[in-house]
């Protein structure tokens, strides 16, 4: 079963730079099959159907996100310290060029139909959920009257962070702790007002 588990990463990692570079509906199970090294009929005996190779990835990229951003923030007591992590491990995922799982899900997120997309959509809606009661809690400590209601504070957030696969490039004038403390502060001045201070400058141990 865990060989089985291994394999099926394997091939979701090979397929997702295969969907990367060719589009999800441009992309052949012939296409995939050769470049994860198998015959067609041996990829569909691992993975069914190509809307359910979609799935597959979908879903990896969401265990991906759980494993490196979500675990990784579950024993912080403050709030504000959680999110400040959640977004800087968020952009990490977002524009290191080894996950192309987590570029499927934004770029294909539309091609994955019924049943399968209701799946992912719930666990989305879980991360979503999470944001929303982050920002409330920080809200809350910061008192006072918000500016802006945490589920329309959450999707700004993710729309800033998803978005930046499309432009964002490592190899550019921004490198990637710079624009990590740029956008924690963007966030956080526009959810908190101007009161509030720097976050990131010179208490950023994931940043450093």
């Amino acid at each position: 079963m865990e060989t089985d588990k291994r394999n099926l990463r394997e091939i979701c990692r090979i397929a997702a730079r295969v969907f990367f570079e060719k589009g999800y509906d441009g992309a052949s199970m012939q296409d995939i099959a050769r470049a994860v090294g198998l015959t067609k009929a041996g990829l569909y005996y691992h993975v069914g159907s190509k809307d359910r190779l979609l799935f597959e990835i979908m879903n990896y990229g969401m265990e991906i996100l759980h494993e490196n951003v979500i675990d990784k923030v579950k024993t912080i007591a403050d709030p504000h310290e959680t999110l400040r992590q959640t977004i800087v491990g968020h952009i990490d995922l977002i524009v290191r060029a080894r996950d192309l799982e987590i570029t499927v899900i934004l770029h294909e997120n539309r091609s994955l139909k019924g049943v399968l997309r209701r799946k992912i959509n719930a666990r989305k809606k879980q991360y979503i959920q999470m944001l929303e009661d982050l920002i409330a809690q920080v809200q809350q400590r910061e008192g006072g009257k918000p500016h802006i209601s945490p589920r329309l504070a959450a999707f700004a957030l993710l729309g800033m962070i998803n978005w930046l696969y499309q432009w964002y490039r490592p190899d550019g004038p921004i490198k990637q702790p710079e624009l990590a403390e740029r956008y924690v502060n963007f966030f956080f001045r526009g959810l908190l007002g101007e009161s509030q201070k720097s976050v990131a400058s010179g208490q950023s141990p994931v940043l450093s």
